[in-house]
């Protein structure tokens, strides 16, 4: 075992090196990672120079470099829009509606899985939960209308107990909740790989000392399993906090209709809808930027907070 003496002697070495020392020392770790840093820098650096698209009045015609400055002509308009803080709404609502039940339901279906004592079962169980991510929200949407339809088996259960049907996709009240728990079932067994990962992790002796002591299977989740876990929850949670606003929208696309037409406005399909489909590529691009500040904020605000409460950060 190397004692503590001889690692910061080892790391006091490594810091008189020069840089070309130590990168010839991690040329294999650097050559492995240089792709990725390459695809990054590509596809996630490079493009943000279009967003002096959204300080311009931009016209393909006259090239990246003839176009008339602005200045923020188009943030103005973008929030004096009654609609965007319609589509603002509607994306933090079900952002919130998918954090709290999507992220819940991961958790608890990985302790559910973590809990199975068959294995042939336990994989079968797995294997078919993670089916659905698989499957294009174009399928998933026509099964979630199928069961909802004034025809379908929820209506007809309802109507074999002596209620009447119910239209659900031309409920706007509704809409919400329905997108909400079609994403839980499509992704809550993708979602909860991490953390039966994580719960591999977990020591056996605490489980057997434990049962040595004579605690039951809830206590040996609530005591055991759900701290092991803890770390591998809090900085989940941080990056999807940082990510609420940026939810896509295939699924409001896909299960909604003219009826709910105003509770299925996201700020994505209000991106497509009134900047690129009308040609207002710079109007757009602010509502893209809008969207990077927020989630920059909202991931600084919610690492903060993991901070100050003594729990695991991302830096």
């Amino acid at each position: 075992m190397v004692s503590l003496s001889e690692f910061g002697e080892y790391h006091r070495l490594m810091l008189k090196k020069s840089f070309w020392a130590r990168l010839r020392e991690q040329r294999y770790l650097l050559l492995f990672s240089a792709p990725f840093a390459v695809w990054l820098v590509v596809f996630k650096y490079i493009p943000l120079s279009g967003w002096v698209m959204a300080f311009e009045d931009f016209k393909p015609h006259l090239g990246f470099l003839k176009q008339e400055f602005v200045g923020l002509k188009h943030f103005k308009a973008l929030f004096s829009a009654p609609m965007f803080y319609q589509a603002l709404t509607n994306t933090l609502g079900m952002s919130i509606l998918g954090l709290l039940f999507g992220f819940t339901s991961s958790i608890a279906f990985a302790v559910l899985l973590n809990e199975l004592r068959f294995p042939l079962f336990k994989r079968f169980t797995q294997t078919v939960s993670y089916l659905p991510h698989f499957v294009s929200w174009v399928i998933t949407a026509n099964i979630v209308t199928s069961i909802l339809s004034p025809s379908g088996p929820i209506n007809e259960t309802l109507v074999s107990w002596g209620f009447a049907p119910i239209n659900f996709m031309l409920k706007p009240e509704l809409f919400w909740w329905i997108t909400a728990l079609a994403d839980v079932w499509k992704e809550t067994g993708w979602n909860a790989i991490i953390y039966l990962a994580a719960m591999t992790g977990i020591d056996s002796q605490i489980y057997e000392a434990a049962e040595i002591d004579g605690t039951n299977r809830f206590q040996k989740i609530w005591y055991i399993t759900l701290p092991g876990i803890r770390s591998t929850v809090v900085i989940l949670l941080i990056m999807t906090i940082g990510n609420i606003i940026n939810i896509g929208f295939e699924k409001q696309f896909l299960l909604g209709n003219t009826v709910v037409a105003q509770k299925a406005l996201v700020l994505d399909k209000y991106a497509l809808d009134f900047g690129i489909g009308l040609f207002r590529y710079s109007f757009g691009t602010a509502i893209g930027i809008f969207k990077s500040v927020v989630s920059v904020v909202l991931l600084l605000l919610a690492n903060s907070a993991a901070k100050k409460f003594g729990e695991e950060w991302l830096f």
